[in-house]
């Protein structure tokens, strides 16, 4: 129990610093990852399923996020120009150059001081990659460090 509590308690943390500098910028966490993958993708767009697959969000999640998103000018929803029934996310310009805004804040101000020295970072790492690991977090055939599609 007090393991999964300080698991639980430090996440909690953590969130806290990454939405805390995210806030100026009009993003959750969750809305920046949203907007960080589809700013990496070719077209900068993807079909809101494998937006939330590659996420391992429920596809409510990605609904909320987008229409957040769509309210603030960052994202916008599409039809599919060759599958009527998929319905594609896309980032806008103003979306595209909020990015390396946000993430270079995170970077800064979170994840190049993250309250750990590197020994207990690289203990942690692999300590935590072993454990979602062992529970199917990740695809072994697509590779190291792939997520499983849920």
């Amino acid at each position: 129990m007090a393991a999964v509590t300080a698991v639980m308690r430090t996440s909690q943390i953590l969130l806290t610093r990454v939405e805390s500098v995210l806030k100026p910028f009009g993003l959750s966490f969750s809305r920046f990852e949203l907007l960080a993958l589809l700013s990496f993708t070719a077209t900068g767009a993807l079909p809101m399923a494998k937006a939330g697959a590659r996420l391992q969000v429920h596809p409510t999640s990605v609904t909320n996020a987008v229409d957040r998103l769509e309210q603030a000018g960052l994202a916008a929803r599409r039809p599919h120009p060759s599958d009527g029934r998929t319905v594609l996310v896309e980032i806008t310009p103003t979306g595209r150059e909020l990015v390396p805004r946000a993430a270079s804040a995170l970077n800064q101000e979170v994840f190049s001081r993250p309250g750990f020295g590197q020994e207990d970072l690289t203990a942690l790492t692999e300590i935590l990659t072993r454990f979602r690991r062992q529970a199917g977090d990740f695809d072994e055939s697509a590779g190291e460090g792939q997520t499983a599609v849920p």
